[in-house]
């Protein structure tokens, strides 16, 4: 390209955020949890989510996943405004949450718990060969192995729990996974499993939102991670120039570091 064509090109674009969230307020009662807050995810990154525990980090996710409703603010996907007053609206949408306590049926089996409540069915009877072979599709593509999919999920280590979990939420097909505090109750050696799947499905083009404490975690599979407190976005920095003392200092001060007397912005 010579200099005048490059002079006349036009500026290169920003994304388009597949969920952007703006001015979310949330209010129980006195308390206001949320005081319009925006957040954005862009397509196939992986954004982590942090904060104190009385943040507001869950709240805001139950307003996206249609748990909760928001008393004000916007939901944009793909660049439109959308109503979400209910989990199925979120759905719909390709929104799939992994809940800590991975929600699954303990008596069930791995199959059954992929599909659960939406049991393939043959003349009103469950079809229990499609279902298997199905499931053994998205456990596939999450690169991961049972020794039977008709394991009862009791058994199975927290580790292969929340595989099941993850499952069932690709099942979906979601373009956007939740996960929170996905590491909580797993081995170390099944904590590097899950932050490599997290890897795959950033490749697959999936976007990621990562409720964590495990700050470490964040860092070394985030693109970004965007900082709460007490109801409101405090900072959002790219994982490539910011510090885990940054993101401690925006969780406990609001601001990036002692010098500075704002919010951050990346």
């Amino acid at each position: 390209m010579d200099a005048l064509a490059r002079a006349q090109a036009p500026p290169a674009q920003e994304p388009t955020p597949i969920i952007a969230m703006r001015g979310i307020v949330k209010r129980f009662g006195a308390v206001q949890a949320l005081k319009g807050v925006d957040l954005d995810l862009y397509p196939g990154e992986v954004l982590g989510l942090v904060g104190d525990n009385s943040a507001g980090k869950s709240t805001l996710m139950k307003i996206l996943t249609g748990a909760y409703r928001a008393d004000a603010g916007t939901i944009y996907f793909e660049g439109r405004p959308v109503a979400i007053h209910s989990p199925l609206d979120s759905r719909r949408l390709g929104i799939e949450m992994i809940y800590q306590n991975f929600a699954l049926c303990g008596n069930l089996d791995v199959a059954s718990n992929v599909f659960l409540g939406r049991w393939p069915a043959a003349r009103l009877l469950v079809d229990r060969r499609r279902m298997e072979q199905e499931a053994a599709k998205v456990i596939e593509r999450m690169k991961f192995a049972f020794p039977s999919l008709r394991t009862p999920v009791e058994t199975l280590s927290g580790g292969r729990q929340q595989a099941v979990a993850i499952a069932r939420a690709l099942a979906f097909d979601p373009k956007v996974l939740i996960m929170d505090e996905p590491t909580a109750n797993l081995s170390p050696n099944a904590s590097q499993r899950l932050l490599e799947l997290v890897r795959d499905l950033r490749g697959q083009g999936v976007s990621i939102i990562i409720i964590s404490h495990r700050m470490q975690e964040i860092f070394d599979v985030g693109d970004r991670i965007s900082v709460l407190r007490q109801g409101e976005m405090v900072g959002t920095l790219s994982i490539a120039d910011a510090t885990e003392d940054d993101v401690l200092n925006l969780i406990v001060a609001g601001r990036r570091s002692r010098q500075e007397g704002g919010p951050a912005r990346d």
